[in-house]
């Protein structure tokens, strides 16, 4: 029998499994390739943003800084540096406390990775599911298949083709369709799971070398009022 011939044969119950898992497919496909574009955006703003990032930090430039990280929305490193760096300039106004102004530092950069990864990975809960859900919804097809291929032997009291056709294409349909659907949602989380890794080990590394380089100078021996010229300080270091 061929494809078309099978689905002719589908019942009900059938066709409402595969229409479901159908559009978990289609649903499925547009999460990954929204999520490909996004990531890879991201990792490529984010290669350019640290070239030149690096060396206005290390020239001191923390407002040519700002500016690179308003250039490159996308860059997960360029969120966290920028919000480290405008709350570092918040504290040179409010606060004359070097262990307080280092806390609300930390704080913004903290409260900004974590805000990155919810945002990144908006969507893949819903491969996982879809994954770990499609071949059990095959699966259920595939039961039901079976049982509508025995009620066509007990109804007709016989066991020829023409009686279990029906419900054998609802099994093999229903199975593969689970299958197809979930092998690229389980591929693409995991890929995708991967790459979240490697965007927060870079905003780890950013948030602690942008840091260190701008409290670098010992808060316990400093006046009260380092955090004026910090910048220049830390510049004559280097």
């Amino acid at each position: 029998m061929s494809v078309m011939e099978l689905l002719g044969n589908v019942g009900l119950f059938g066709l409402a499994v595969m229409v479901c898992l159908a559009a978990l497919s289609i649903f499925s496909v547009g999460v990954i390739l929204h999520k490909h574009r996004r990531f890879r955006s991201a990792l490529r703003q984010t290669q350019k943003f640290k070239a030149v990032f690096g060396k206005l930090l290390r020239a001191g430039k923390l407002q040519e800084g700002i500016d690179a990280a308003k250039a490159h929305p996308g860059s997960h490193v360029a969120q966290v540096a920028s919000a480290g760096i405008h709350e570092f300039r918040g504290t040179r106004e409010t606060s004359t406390d070097p262990a307080a102004a280092l806390e609300m530092v930390n704080s913004a950069v903290e409260d900004t990775k974590v805000e990155v990864l919810i945002e990144m990975k908006r969507g893949l809960g819903m491969l996982a599911t879809i994954g770990s859900t499609a071949p059990f919804i095959g699966l259920f097809g595939t039961v039901v298949g079976i049982i509508n291929a025995f009620q066509g032997i007990a109804a007709t009291g016989a066991g020829g083709m023409a009686a279990v056709t029906g419900g054998i294409a609802e099994a093999l349909v229903s199975t593969a369709l689970g299958i197809f659907v979930a092998i690229p949602a389980v591929v693409a989380f995991n890929h995708f799971t991967g790459m979240l890794e490697r965007i927060q080990l870079e905003m780890n590394r950013t948030s602690s070398e942008l840091v260190t380089y701008l409290f670098k100078v010992p808060v316990a021996t400093e006046p009260a009022n380092f955090l004026l010229d910090l910048p220049e300080k830390a510049h004559a270091v280097r």
